[in-house]
């Protein structure tokens, strides 16, 4: 059976995705991505890691800001699809955009649903302490990650994974089981897929610049957690002395619990910080405007003595 493979998407996860599909030989006839735009202070015109892939292979490419005003009547759902495959795309289909493909809509999830609905899937299972994340593929419906399960595919959460490291695993583990699943579409023109169990379901919100700042006063564990799961983005955060701080790799240990939360000492290569419960072994930091820098480079200079102290960050 031939397929004519539709694809939306926006960030690079998509766009592995999206190359592995042009690679397996299938046909795309479309491709959806979100409109360039400015970003930073000199309003530089970003365009998506989606958008760069489906110009170099020659793909057709649209990028509509919303698809709620698409109707069956525009040129973009004249297109004949037999599935369209979504990943990280960033807007909402609505229900004839769902109904347009004759197979319907597949859609690479970065979680093992119905655990981590949403936006930030990979983030909120190390935050969370998992042991596992994974891909899923589903067939979707109109609700927020509901869909039935096509298929899933676990893979482990290391003891230092963090968002990105975890990422890059999902990423090719996602490109891997699209090419997998349209290859069975392709061989048996369809596929089964189960509802997702009513139990286990959680969900994995956007993180906020508030998700990042780190309170000292939690135990060194979910600290360490917290850090590992904003690395790349967006850096947990503290304050030194009025000036905003990102940590970048810590690992707890066990530590005195009289210091006060925040507490500061210089221990060779390392700063080891003061935390509710233990303490944790800070090597790699940045200030607000400088470069990262190991933690004997960020004391260099610095008044670390006795009384030094992360505070949180205000404002």
């Amino acid at each position: 059976m031939h397929l004519n493979v539709g694809f939306a998407g926006t960030p690079g996860f998509a766009a592995r995705a999206l190359a592995s599909i042009a690679e397996a030989g299938f046909t795309i006839p479309l491709v959806l991505t979100r409109p360039d735009k400015p970003k930073g202070r000199g309003l530089t015109v970003e365009t998506s890691d989606v958008a760069r892939e489906a110009r170099d292979r020659g793909l057709r490419l649209e990028q509509p800001p919303s698809l709620k005003a698409v109707d069956a009547s525009t040129p973009l759902l004249a297109t004949p699809l037999d599935v369209l495959v979504v990943a990280a795309y960033g807007l909402i289909l609505p229900h004839n955009v769902l109904r347009w493909p004759r197979h319907g809509c597949l859609n690479i999830h970065a979680s093992l649903l119905p655990r981590w609905r949403g936006a930030a899937p990979i983030q909120r299972a190390i935050e969370a302490g998992d042991g596992r994340s994974g891909i899923t593929i589903m067939k979707m419906d109109e609700g927020l990650d509901t869909g039935p399960i096509v298929t899933r595919h676990p893979v482990a959460i290391e003891a230092r994974d963090t968002s990105g490291t975890l990422h890059a695993k999902l990423m090719e583990l996602g490109a891997g089981a699209i090419v997998d699943t349209l290859c069975r579409l392709a061989r048996e023109g369809r596929l089964d897929a189960q509802p997702q169990p009513g139990e286990g379901a959680t969900y994995a919100a956007k993180v906020t610049p508030r998700d990042a700042g780190i309170d000292w006063t939690r135990d060194a564990s979910a600290i360490d957690r917290q850090v590992r799961a904003f690395d790349p983005v967006p850096g947990a955060v503290t304050s030194l002395d009025g000036v905003a701080v990102k940590v970048w790799s810590a690992e707890p240990i066990d530590a005195r619990d009289d210091d006060p939360a925040g507490s500061i000492t210089v221990a060779n290569d390392s700063l080891v910080v003061a935390c509710g419960a233990g303490a944790l072994k800070v090597t790699e930091l940045q200030p607000a405007g400088g470069r990262r820098m190991t933690a004997r480079a960020f004391a260099s200079g610095r008044s670390l003595g006795a009384g030094a102290r992360f505070e949180p960050v205000t404002g």
